[in-house]
């Protein structure tokens, strides 16, 4: 908590420099790893993420006028202003503190409210922005529970969660909650199984005897400014769609994978068996998708398809079912290995999170040559397993590395990744690091 205090300290010397009086309390919402069960939330699928030490941090004082202003303590994100009671998210342009106004948007909405107060708000960060360690989703969380203080409301941290994770979509990505969960959720010293539909987490306890460690690829990826990710939410929905028609249950109410798991009641070693049969691995064509559906392509453009996916010209299906239904049973096995605690448990996690990434690679796509890389040299130092973590195409890859293998791990994969190329350039400490779990957002009052 030192850090936390001088941060603390520092945001409200920069508040009062910048506003001119000092903030009335601040509220912390952490960043977080996914250490395994990556692109199935969003298809009603459990995860098993931590919250990260890293963190958003706001600053907060709620003035008479009704005028949001907003700052930044990074001079690469200029500072904003707008009326509190008209918000106008711009979905074609994910600048910074749009992620602030879905969290604010997303509270107001919910309580049906009009006419209210404005703030002044200034942000801090030490989560690596475009890194996969959700330091949007971390700001959308920070916003929400920034105006639920202010209007003095009250609401359940599952509450929370759930309205964050759909006033996200306001940006235009459609995720499916797991980082807002575990933002709220998280609890000091313990991984969570998160499950959806109703929402809960599960306490998962990780081996004593290995740590995890990030490593940032230093390629950027913002999930809102590129179709990459909701094309994967398409794919996953359209085979959703075939798989309920193959097997003649009412498709045009599927949405998500899982659902169709569990109209059918099989396993998930079932459902692939099922993908097999009723999905080609070729690409499908918009027409081939209406012609397997009875629909017209007017109807699955309008009814179907989300509006930054309309254009699409091919769809993998059989590849996304794949992934996720074997990550979906990896997650299973990754939470009853840790419950067993096997004398091999180290290497057992590995051998998991290894499959992981390579279903990602081949079957999702959503890797790139850097994680790759980044992924092989973790493992020849000694991580058993290692994996991209976030949405991928950039971003951050998280091992398990056994403790007494630590510093040479540190040591061999800074100069083999980092210090060969320009990459060093990326400040150390959000490059590579290890990182324990950490504990859910928090508002602190002004003392």
């Amino acid at each position: 908590m030192p850090v936390l205090c001088d941060r603390l300290l520092k945001l409200k010397e920069i508040f009062n420099s910048k506003f001119g009086s000092i903030p009335k309390f601040y509220v912390r919402a952490p960043g977080r790893v996914n250490i395994i069960g990556e692109h199935i939330d969003y298809c009603g699928y459990s995860v098993l993420p931590m919250a990260v030490e890293q963190d958003m941090l706001i600053a907060v004082e709620p003035v008479k006028t009704h005028t949001l202003q907003l700052a930044n303590t990074n001079p690469l994100y200029p500072d904003f202003s707008t009326s509190a009671n008209n918000i106008q998210i711009d979905r074609t342009n994910p600048l910074w503190h749009n992620y602030f106004l879905c969290g604010f948007k997303g509270i107001q909405e919910h309580f049906g409210l009009s006419n209210l107060t404005g703030m002044n708000c200034l942000v801090d960060g030490n989560i690596p922005p475009s890194s996969g360690l959700s330091s949007s989703s971390a700001l959308v969380c920070c916003a929400g529970l920034v105006t639920l203080t202010v209007l003095g409301m009250n609401l359940s941290k599952v509450e929370l969660a759930e309205i964050c994770a759909k006033s996200e979509r306001y940006i235009g990505t459609e995720g499916g909650g797991m980082d807002q969960s575990i933002s709220f959720l998280a609890e000091e010293g313990t991984a969570k199984l998160i499950e959806f539909s109703p929402l809960r987490a599960t306490d998962v306890k990780l081996p004593s005897g290995a740590v995890f460690v990030i490593a940032n690829s230093c390629v950027e990826m913002n999930k809102a400014a590129t179709s990459h990710f909701n094309v994967r939410v398409m794919e996953c929905r359209l085979a959703a769609k075939l798989l309920a028609k193959y097997k003649s249950l009412q498709w045009d109410k599927v949405l998500r994978l899982e659902e169709v798991q569990t109209e059918l009641g099989i396993s998930l070693e079932e459902m692939l068996l099922v993908t097999e049969d009723a999905l080609h691995s070729e690409p499908y064509s918009p027409e081939e998708i209406c012609k397997c559906l009875g629909i017209s392509l007017e109807e699955l453009r309008t009814q179907i398809l989300s509006p930054n996916t309309q254009d699409v010209l091919i769809f993998k299906l059989y590849q996304r079912a794949k992934h996720v239904y074997s990550e979906a049973a990896r997650v299973f096995q990754f939470k009853k290995i840790c419950e067993e605690a096997p004398d091999n448990i180290v290497q057992l996690l590995g051998e998991l999170m290894n499959q992981s990434h390579k279903s990602c690679r081949d079957m999702y796509e959503c890797s790139c040559p850097e994680l790759d890389q980044l992924v092989d040299i973790c493992r020849k130092f000694g991580a058993p397993g290692s994996r991209l973590t976030g949405a991928g195409w950039g971003g951050c890859t998280v091992s398990i590395v056994p403790a007494d293998k630590l510093p040479s791990f540190l040591a061999n994969v800074q100069e083999a990744y980092y210090q060969r190329s320009n990459r060093s350039l990326a400040p150390e400490k959000q490059s590579l690091f290890v990182t324990k779990p950490g504990g859910g957002a928090l508002v602190f009052l002004e003392a």
